[in-house]
């Protein structure tokens, strides 16, 4: 088999797979910049993967013969995919006998497409999970060969949420790599019923907007960690908010929406649209990662507004 992904989620099913099976090659994402310097970084498969002395392709684009001609080379009976990036054009959907299998982190058809981990969050759902599907030409369209179930806790940020369908993607898929060769399992078609998108998350979400509920501010907080971390600003100063809870506090007194009520306790109360959220981290430009307790030192905050 060959074997396509490029993220951390992707790790948990390519390390399952050398210990199972023999991975003939590995395909990700060209090596992409990052950081300050933006220097060139390969992924977290490439790294694997070189470790593992494993052949390895970076094609911008599989649309082109001579990415397509070195995959076919490989002569992979299956390719199973894990957050790779790149369209998969139907030449290569057609290449391994046994097609090509995704394991996508959502319960489809709920939340196909780029960001299933957060936009669960962000919604407030209480279970989500991994579809191993049979990719064809749509987006996350293919009939599903298995899922597997996880809840989502109340504690669960994007970061953590995401370890852990990486782990259970990683055991499903060789789960259904068994029933698919032995031929006990049969793909179903996807119902339309239930189908949303999750599109990709964009960095201007990251905005908080103080109007709403306490509650959905939350989530926001936990489903933007690692990535791109809920923002504010006090007194035009970007902070990043990096742990929060909604408070459930109703004692019939309300702030103007943004306005910091209190700092006690290590948490900085904030009036929301509905509810009162308590900030524990925060972060300001440049700086490293405080409690709020650190943070608030000799600060006089109680009275200021957010945003």
């Amino acid at each position: 088999m060959a074997f396509a992904g490029t993220p951390e989620f992707a790790l948990p099913a390519l390390e399952a797979l050398l210990r199972s099976h023999t991975v003939v090659g590995v395909l990700t994402q060209p090596d992409r910049p990052s950081g300050r310097g933006r220097h060139l970084h390969a992924s977290p498969v490439k790294a694997l993967a070189e470790a593992q002395r494993l052949p390895l392709m970076q094609p911008a684009s599989l649309r082109e013969e001579g990415p397509r001609g070195e995959l076919a080379a490989w002569r992979p009976e299956v390719l199973v995919v894990a957050a790779y990036g790149l369209v998969l054009p139907p030449a290569v959907l057609e290449l391994p006998r046994y097609g090509c299998l995704n394991i996508h982190a959502s319960l489809l058809p709920r939340w196909r497409g780029a960001a299933p981990v957060q936009r669960a969050i962000l919604a407030g759902d209480k279970v989500t999970g991994v579809t191993i599907m049979q990719m064809d030409a749509g987006l996350d369209t293919g009939a599903m060969l298995l899922k597997r179930e996880i809840e989502i806790g109340a504690h669960d940020t994007g970061g953590s949420l995401q370890a852990a369908l990486a782990r259970l993607g990683a055991a499903a898929i060789l789960e259904a790599l068994e029933g698919v060769r032995s031929g006990t399992l049969e793909a179903q078609p996807q119902p339309q019923e239930g189908a949303t998108y999750a599109a990709k998350i964009d960095r201007s979400e990251a905005l908080i907007d103080w109007s709403r509920d306490a509650a959905s501010i939350e989530r926001q907080v936990r489903a933007f960690d690692p990535w791109p971390i809920a923002e504010t600003t006090l007194e035009g100063e970007r902070l990043r908010i990096h742990s929060a809870a909604n408070m459930q506090v109703n004692d019939g007194k309300r702030s103007e929406i943004g306005a910091i009520v209190s700092v006690r306790d290590g948490i900085m109360l904030v009036q929301c649209g509905e509810g009162l959220l308590g900030i524990r981290k925060v972060q300001k430009p440049g700086g490293r990662i405080l409690q709020v307790s650190e943070f608030a030192h000799n600060l006089r905050l109680a009275g200021r507004r957010l945003g």
